[in-house]
């Protein structure tokens, strides 16, 4: 299919909510892989690349595409595969994540599916810590396995975790508990070790129904969850049950009216901010950069009272 039909095709699918557009495509062999349609900006055929020297394994060259320069990426090689065979005759997906642009060879692109979040399962915890995987779903009786992109990323990019000196020295945070929500590992790991720098205290979960279970459980125990937590800082893509979703189980429970939830995702767009609106989170911004998560939580602080320490 001529990438033009393909460009078509995903624009006409992004849509916002709980719905899931997966772009299917394969590696080496048969078995099928997907990523969010939203992080995708196009799929094109095979590009000459150019070598750089000393770059990373993983990648195979850079390309200058729409004027964006960008590396360009094995991404069987980068999973644990072995390396593409012919990669010429196969295509590049183009994708933005955390406000940068990729590129990945693959071998050849199935089609796009629509599905929804709650029909997406993690992956089984066999598969341990080191899969490439954030979660699977069932497309016609057959495994998707639905790639974790941004640990991926990291083997090649690594991102900054490093906040700022005046905000650390600023904000003072050490009676501040957040509740981090986040299906892949690389993006909850960043996340406290940007946060630890102020001296919060991190409570980590690996998606939305792993929160809500926790809030219902510390519920149990008799603790307010709107003042034990200063703010929950959430993903919005995750299997089971997503960061809108997440959103609007605590909107609907009044003891957690005050709870300040922070919504957070690797894709840009308009979009998420009315999402953010309609569900009742407080505050979104887009992955990733330590300051913005060192001044969301400063602007907390100060809401409730507890205002930053100036030096």
């Amino acid at each position: 299919m001529a990438d033009h039909q393909w460009g078509s095709s995903l624009e006409s699918n992004r849509v916002a909510g709980t719905r899931l557009e997966l772009l299917l495509f394969q590696l080496e062999g048969q078995q099928l892989y997907g990523i969010n349609v939203f992080k995708v900006q196009e799929v094109i055929p095979y590009q000459p690349l150019s070598r750089l020297a000393g770059a990373h394994s993983l990648v195979k060259g850079i390309a200058t595409l729409r004027g964006i320069t960008m590396p360009i990426m094995d991404l069987s090689l980068a999973i644990g595969g072995p390396a593409l065979r012919e990669p010429e005759k196969g295509n590049i997906i183009i994708t933005e994540y955390n406000r940068s642009v990729h590129g990945f060879l693959i071998r050849r692109v199935e089609r796009i599916i629509n599905t929804q979040w709650d029909r997406v399962q993690p992956p089984p915890r066999s598969t341990g810590r080191n899969a490439y995987v954030t979660a699977v779903t069932l497309v016609n009786e057959q495994i998707v396995e639905i790639l974790d992109v941004e640990k991926v990323l990291d083997q090649v990019v690594h991102a900054s975790t490093e906040v700022s000196r005046d905000l650390t020295e600023t904000v003072r945070a050490q009676e501040c508990k957040i509740l981090v929500v986040d299906d892949s590992s690389v993006a909850r790991n960043q996340i406290r070790a940007s946060l630890e720098q102020l001296g919060v205290q991190c409570t980590l979960v690996t998606d939305g129904k792993h929160a809500m279970d926790l809030i219902l459980r510390l519920q149990a125990e008799g603790v307010d969850v709107a003042r034990h937590f200063t703010m929950v800082v959430s993903d919005i893509e995750m299997p089971e049950m997503d960061g809108y979703q997440l959103t609007t189980s605590i909107r609907q429970d009044p003891r957690l009216r005050g709870l300040y939830i922070l919504l957070h995702s690797s894709i840009s767009g308009v979009f998420n901010v009315d999402m953010v609106r309609r569900t009742g989170a407080n505050k979104f911004i887009q992955k990733y950069h330590p300051d913005d998560l060192a001044q969301a939580v400063r602007e907390r602080l100060e809401q409730i009272g507890a205002a930053p320490v100036e030096g």
